[in-house]
């Protein structure tokens, strides 16, 4: 029997759950070995019983963190899709903002008691995950490369070098020299460097390599009169979620 599978999406865009859709004819193929049985912005139909769950979005109620936990019960495998459910997205930058209270007053005014809410956090603060797949939104076709990994009982595999290294091989002149500022020297790599291809800088949307030199990323800002302090707002764009301090779930 083909495995069952269901798509989640939690407080996001759910660009990355659009994405699979995306995968168009590729798409037609992966359906011949899995059998989609929960996926909102695809099927009508929703059933709990189903083995991989690939969640998207983060985790910014009582809910969102109740439903993770019951995905994760019937799930054998859980996969993170796309930044927001990776490291907490964009999502997490309200958390850096100050205290929770304030900020739903700001959002809410005199109703911001109707609503539950925690800081924003990644799905993997809440529950086991298996596996994520980074980016905002997901590159269709590791989402294929990875999944076929899954169903072969295959460990998926991320690249771990920086975007650097994409932009170098695409020829791209680099931002810094450009008298801009980019988070490639320490962003992973595997989006084929699209952001400063066509002229944005990086933001570290698919998260960090393991051990990142941020010595070398200190010394390309001397070298070009910037400041760790100046290039902070891309460090948190999509990477603002603090476990040390985020992670309330009682």
């Amino acid at each position: 029997m083909k495995p069952k599978v269901a798509v989640f999406s939690f407080t996001g865009c759910e660009g990355c759950s659009l994405a699979i859709l995306e995968c168009e004819n590729e798409l037609l193929d992966l359906l011949a070995h899995i059998e989609f049985v929960n996926f909102r912005e695809a099927m009508t139909e929703k059933s709990d019983d189903y083995d991989i769950a690939f969640m998207d979005g983060s985790l910014s109620t009582p809910h969102d963190v109740e439903k993770a936990k019951e995905i994760r019960s019937h799930a054998k495998l859980v996969v993170a899709i796309g930044a927001c459910a990776h490291t907490g997205g964009v999502n997490a930058m309200k958390n850096r903002r100050g205290p929770l209270d304030q900020i739903m007053r700001e959002v809410y005014g005199d109703k911001a008691s109707y609503f539950q809410v925690l800081p924003a956090m990644p799905v993997g603060a809440a529950i086991q995950v298996d596996f994520a797949i980074p980016g905002c939104p997901i590159s269709t076709a590791e989402f294929l490369e990875i999944t076929k990994d899954l169903l072969q009982g295959k460990p998926p595999k991320l690249p771990n070098y920086p975007v650097c290294v994409e932009c170098k091989r695409k020829g791209n002149v680099c931002l810094y020299d450009q008298g801009r500022d980019c988070m490639g020297v320490v962003a992973r790599a595997g989006c084929d460097a699209i952001c400063p291809s066509f002229g944005d800088p990086c933001e570290a949307c698919r998260s960090f390599v393991d051990n990142p030199n941020t010595d070398a990323h200190r010394e390309v800002l001397q070298e070009h009169g910037l400041t760790v302090e100046q290039v902070m707002h891309r460090y948190t764009h999509y990477n603002a979620y603090d476990p040390e301090t985020d992670r309330r779930l009682e």
